[in-house]
């Protein structure tokens, strides 16, 4: 992006530079030359308009980077992030820091999904229809009812006491299903409504991809309102909105949706309607024709989930003249609920809204029961319980046509201009254009910049990858894996963390370092799915601190991202092999065969950078800060022996290469006796 200097340009950059408001003194910020270049890009894009995509790696800054030109703009400005917890820290730290260190008097508002605001309605309905027994839940609930008295922005957040997969969360929070509008007898004071008034208001709004796209496909979560009034949309984390995407604006219909409705319908049934219609056995139907369907489905493993392709009458393996007539149940026992409500929908809110769901989700099924539309791909989530899933591939129609399709211009922006659009990420791709991310996003003629990593990796870290090695996905790579982790573990007293690529091999590999570890009061090995993401992270950095128990934590899936450990608290993390998608994988499967029909390779345009992205995102969790230091082990020896490891190799940061056991444990040795020093 080559132009001469606006004004906005040269007033963000002077932000950053010597004498600036973010300059040393009291902020503690240092001048990084690639933070100022993308306040720059930035800032031109808010001017001129259009579409520009930035990869800023790990220590640019990327966060200031696009809030102080987008709030020297003075734009109206829109934000949105893959997680809530950036969304807390953008709202409650670095939004009113920036606004005081420039200031710039600035509205702000965060706003959520319906999930994460309490419903007094529904809260209201749970402290009478709680079943029996649920002391644990009656609890939770009592908790929720004294802090409602206090709240001023309905946020279940925060409650640190409550767990994020407490329970209780879903009898006091609503749907978009459930969520009775403008017949709710709260609906003047339900917190969802007066977060999206907020947001209205303000300058500057946060919030998050599922919000975003929740609302693209039903226009129902307040963005489809505030949207037209914003002139500047910035996407933080936008490696994730692909796949969001994706998520939302597919259909889906699963057992989980099917039990949440029974619950609901036996409750308002028999609370406002006793006497008028069968409503256990309603109810009874859909739960046994649910259970049937599932049961045909087949069971995988326990704990372990399948994706099963579904190009025909059924999913892959399950037999079509088993399946149609067990969706056809599905319909028909909805259709039962939805003529039963149709009696007595004007007795009350809740039965309207019971009766309006019983046809939603019977349309579902009856979509389900059609062929599949060549254009899209449609799987079958087998686990616990049983989601049906019909999607595009990529959301690159959507962006073009619906985002990027509108400038803006008629739609309540100063006349002549067009809207701007800024995604942001430290991972989006292995070349030049960033092609894994812009064309799934629909974003080929965005202007792109990159920006590398100010950390000098080759002092800060190494990159071990041993060899000889056992073959990844036998029995002994994991464990020789394990074997590894708790040979760096003991030397560095815990600092550990392995990323695995599947679940299957996380549960294996915490077994064999438990066992390891088994009697050893200094070293706790920790798995995903034992506490919160958010507590085993605080765990792992508590864990570095003088007479505190070691830890080893492994993880999978979302721990490649988002997980942050700064300082010594981890020095060592260990990936268990490449992270290729799984070819089995019906949507990686659908990706591919686009692609190959289109004559150019699968592996070459998309397992490759797929994989790329996610191993810089892995090794992303290691260096955090200029005072880091640690090791990279990667136990897949693919990355030294085949032609493909180079790519990936150039991916990463240039680190050292250690190219033996011996200079491995060396390498430990020095990060221990360096800890061991300062500590």
């Amino acid at each position: 992006m080559t132009s001469s200097p606006t004004s906005l340009e040269a007033h963000a950059a002077a932000v950053f530079e010597a004498g600036g408001a973010l300059h040393g003194g009291a902020s503690g910020l240092s001048l990084r030359s690639g933070q100022v270049s993308m306040a720059r890009a930035v800032a031109h894009t808010l001017e001129h308009g259009g579409a520009l995509v930035v990869e800023a790696a790990t220590g640019v800054g990327k966060t200031f980077a696009y809030l102080v030109p987008a709030l020297l703009s003075g734009q109206r400005v829109l934000i949105s992030t893959a997680t809530k917890a950036l969304q807390d820290q953008l709202f409650e730290r670095d939004l009113p820091r920036l606004s005081d260190a420039l200031g710039v008097p600035v509205r702000k508002a965060l706003l959520k999904g319906r999930s994460s605001y309490l419903c007094l309605h529904r809260m209201d309905l749970a402290g009478q229809s709680l079943p029996p027994g649920a002391h644990d839940m009656r609890r939770q609930l009592a908790q929720v009812q004294r802090w409602a008295r206090s709240t001023d922005s309905g946020d279940l957040a925060e409650l640190s006491g409550l767990d994020e997969d407490a329970p209780i969360l879903p009898w006091v929070t609503s749907t978009r299903e459930n969520c009775l509008g403008a017949d709710c007898p709260h609906f003047r004071d339900c917190w969802v409504n007066r977060a999206r008034r907020a947001a209205m208001a303000a300058d500057v709004v946060v919030i998050n991809h599922h919000l975003f796209f929740a609302d693209l496909a039903i226009r129902e979560s307040g963005v489809a309102e505030l949207l037209p009034t914003v002139r500047v949309v910035i996407f933080d984390e936008a490696h994730k909105l692909n796949p969001v995407g994706v998520q939302f604006l597919g259909e889906q219909l699963g057992t989980g949706q099917l039990r949440d409705y029974v619950s609901d319908l036996q409750v308002a049934g028999l609370q406002q309607a006793r006497g008028l219609a069968d409503w256990p056995g309603l109810a009874a139907g859909i739960e046994t024709a649910a259970l049937q369907l599932r049961e045909v489905a087949g069971r995988p493993a326990r704990g372990a989930r399948t994706r099963l392709a579904w190009a025909g009458d059924a999913p892959q393996g399950i037999a079509a003249a088993a399946w149609q007539p067990a969706l056809t149940r599905v319909d028909e026992a909805l259709g039962d609920a939805a003529a039963a409500l149709a009696q007595v929908d004007e007795l009350g809110p809740d039965l309207a809204r019971l009766h309006e769901r019983a046809l939603a989700l019977q349309a579902q099924a009856r979509r389900f029961a059609r062929p599949v539309d060549p254009a899209r791909v449609r799987w079958a989530d087998v686990g616990g319980s049983l989601r049906l899933v019909d999607s595009p591939l990529d959301i690159a129609e959507t962006v073009r046509t619906r985002l990027l399709g509108d400038s803006g211009a008629d739609a309540g922006t100063p006349a002549g201009t067009a809207r701007s659009w800024v995604f942001v990420s430290a991972t989006l791709g292995d070349d030049a254009r960033l092609s894994w991310f812009t064309e799934s996003c629909g974003l080929q003629d965005a202007d792109v910049l990159r920006i590398a990593s100010p950390f000098d990796y080759r002092r800060q870290a190494a990159l071990y990858v041993p060899t000889p090695f056992a073959r990844p996905g036998s029995e002994a790579h994991v464990e020789q894996v394990a074997q590894l982790a708790a040979t760096g573990a003991q030397k560095l007293g815990g600092r550990t963390l392995v990323l695995t690529t599947t679940r299957r091999a996380l549960r294996q590999i915490a077994h064999l370092l438990a066992q390891h570890f088994v009697g050893n009061t200094q070293i706790e090995v920790l798995a995903q799915g034992q506490r919160s993401k958010r507590v085993l992270m605080e765990r792992l950095r508590e864990a570095a601190e003088p007479g505190q128990r070691g830890c080893v934590l492994v993880a999978s899936a979302s721990f490649w991202e988002g997980f942050d450990v700064p300082g010594d608290a981890l020095q060592l993390v260990v990936i268990d092999k490449l992270p290729f998608p799984p070819p089995d994988d019906p949507l990686v499967q659908a990706r591919s065969q686009r692609i190959e029909a289109q004559g150019q390779s699968a592996f070459s345009r998309y397992f490759m950078p797929a994989a790329a992205v996610a191993l810089k995102q892995g090794a992303g969790r290691l260096i955090r800060s200029e005072c880091d230091r640690g090791i990279i082990a990667l136990c897949d020896p693919r990355l030294l022996e085949k032609g493909y490891g180079k790519r990936l190799l150039a991916a990463l940061p240039d680190m050292a290469l250690l190219r033996s056991t011996g200079a491995f444990e060396t390498a430990l040795d020095r990060l221990a006796a360096a800890h061991a020093t300062t500590g």
